[in-house]
C-alpha cells in the first residue's frame, strides 16, 4: 500500500545502523495518504505521496 499512484514512488530498504555500529535490515516508508482526485476525468479515491500534493500535480476533487 506505501506507494504512490502517481509518481510510483514506493518503500526503501537499507540498513539501520546503531551507535555502537550494529547493523540491521530497516524500511523507509514514503508519505502517503488516500485522497480523493480527478483521475481520467471521475472523482476516485487513491494513495498519493504529499509531494505530489504539495507540488500541485494531483487534481483533488471536493
Amino acid at each position: 500500500m506505501a506507494k504512490c499512484d502517481f509518481c510510483g514512488k514506493g518503500v526503501t530498504f537499507g540498513i539501520k545502523v546503531s551507535h555502537s555500529h550494529r547493523r540491521s535490515n530497516r524500511a523507509w516508508k514514503p508519505n502517503v495518504k488516500r485522497v480523493k482526485a480527478i483521475v481520467d476525468g471521475a472523482p476516485r479515491h487513491v494513495y498519493v505521496c504529499t509531494r505530489c500534493l504539495r507540488s500541485n500535480k494531483v487534481e483533488r476533487a471536493i
